[in-house]
């Protein structure tokens, strides 16, 4: 079947190295979307294993709607019965770019409109419409009049994991939060330190890496496939079944987290212990000024997510913040790869360090950096004649954002 994986701008050829390790035939990297083709076993492991994808998508339906009429005349001539079975509920997801259509609610009511008319014609019967749960949940892209429909097959954002018990003001999503250790280049092995960790999203995603813990196991409820016509459920159990046996109880790094705010840190502690890694992640309530490098520890990697600021007036205590960051990593991290994922870039000028690596990306709206600091120990060592190649996500970037998906 021919699939689409959406993701957030700036990891689109991680998630594609992701899928292909899976088995996935990459058929297209674009913007916050990859294309693939592959069997049902793939699509059940990409459903678990995936850690970038926020959705998986099965287009089934393209044509070009110019106006309301052509819209409502295409989705009718889709036979919907082959997508939605007898008493199921269904609602659609809308994303419009681009197009003359100025609402994305109003298209997605227009098609709701043409399918639930089908079955009232055909079968005197409407299905009914489910906005929360949903037995099939369809997706419906619209690019400049250009119309895919998919079935979701996850039937929620796959970013909501399922372990996250409590959040603080503005939380990393699962696959940021992913991402950002997977473009660490980070092994899973060395320690990796969060000395801003918030309620833990990176540790917990770090400690999920580490342990080969198949994050869509968290997922609440049924996925969207499992209501689908050609679900194989002794397939899917199968691929359950495999996929909880590959976790690693053994604790594989050194993972170590720390908050000003004690409350804070019993919210990270709550999320940890639902993930199954409160032995394997350690916590503690600590200053950033005051943070540092575990003493019987070989070097690894410091990744944090401060805050960026956006109040009017905050930007003298950002300033000291971001100053006080600096110092710590260049006092306490020496050795260390660092890494401050932030969308306030005035203020990171204060680190005092110059970045060896800036990825562009977004939280939310927010454009944002990763910023990579190389933190030598004692004097800096000769570079090396052959510097390493950048990674996929530093090569280049495919296209903006203005194709963002409604997550």
């Amino acid at each position: 079947m021919h699939l689409t994986a959406t993701t957030q701008f700036g990891l689109e050829e991680l998630l594609a190295d992701e899928l292909y390790a899976l088995g996935a035939d990459i058929t297209h990297v674009g913007s916050r979307a990859v294309e693939f083709i592959g069997d049902h076993r793939l699509l059940y492991e990409a459903a678990l294993w995936s850690r970038l994808s926020m959705r998986l998508l099965r287009p089934f339906a393209a044509f070009y709607a110019a106006d309301e009429k052509a819209l409502y005349r295409e989705v009718s001539r889709i036979d919907w019965q082959d997508f939605i079975g007898p008493g199921q509920t269904f609602a659609i997801t809308p994303v419009v770019n681009r197009s003359t259509f100025e609402h994305s609610l109003f298209v997605a009511q227009l098609t709701k409109d043409a399918i639930v008319d089908q079955f009232r014609a055909r079968t005197g019967e409407r299905p009914s419409i489910d906005t929360r749960t949903p037995d099939i949940r369809l997706h419906l892209r619209m690019t400049e009049n250009e119309v895919i429909l998919s079935l979701d097959a996850a039937g929620d954002s796959l970013h909501r994991r399922g372990y996250r018990q409590h959040t603080n003001e503005a939380p990393l999503n699962e696959v940021l939060a992913a991402g950002l250790v997977l473009l660490s280049g980070w092994d899973g092995k060395k320690p990796l330190i969060d000395p801003m960790c918030g309620s833990a999203t990176i540790l917990t995603e770090a400690g999920l890496i580490s342990q080969r813990i198949a994050p869509g196991l968290f997922h609440q409820g049924k996925f969207g496939f499992e209501n689908w016509y050609d679900f194989d459920p002794e397939l899917w159990e199968k691929v359950r079944e495999e996929a909880k046996a590959q976790r690693l109880d053994e604790p594989q790094a050194y993972l170590a987290g720390s908050d000003l705010d004690p409350r804070t840190i019993e919210m990270a502690a709550a999320n940890i212990t639902a993930a199954g890694l409160e032995d394997c992640i350690r916590l503690s309530v600590r200053d950033v000024k005051d943070a540092a490098a575990p003493a019987k520890e070989e070097p690894g990697i410091v990744l944090m997510n401060p805050p960026y600021g956006e109040r009017i007036g905050e930007e003298a205590e950002m300033d000291a913040l971001y100053k006080t960051i600096g110092d710590t990593l260049k006092s306490g991290f020496q050795g260390y790869n660092a890494f401050v994922f932030t969308g306030n870039l005035e203020a990171a000028k204060r680190i005092g360090l110059k970045p060896a690596r800036r990825v562009p990306l977004f939280n939310g709206p927010i454009d944002c950096r990763l910023l990579k600091y190389e933190l030598y120990g004692g004097s800096r060592r000769t570079p090396s004649p052959h510097p390493p190649a950048p990674s996929p996500a530093e090569r280049g970037s495919h296209g903006g954002a203005d194709n963002a998906d409604e997550e």
